[in-house]
């Protein structure tokens, strides 16, 4: 997420049982591994994970997604 300003190092503040929409920045388990990335959903309904780093290309799940959390805020520590 460094495009976003979140780095290695950083602590995410995450919120559990809010209904994620698009645009959130969200913690999820796809395809049996973890992620943080935007959530996007298309027009068909269809929902991907789009990373804030263009060096890495969008996921699309194969299985499962399942979204744990809602980044709400970071806490950077120097």
């Amino acid at each position: 997420m460094i495009e976003e300003g979140i780095r290695e190092g950083d602590l995410v503040i995450a919120e559990k049982g809010v209904t994620a929409k698009d645009g959130d920045i969200v913690i999820a388990e796809v395809d049996g591994g973890w992620t943080m990335k935007y959530l996007r959903t298309k027009k068909d309904g269809s929902v991907y994970l789009e990373p804030a780093n263009s060096a890495y290309k969008p996921i699309y799940p194969k299985y499962d997604l399942t979204i744990a959390a809602i980044v709400k805020g970071v806490i950077r520590k120097y």
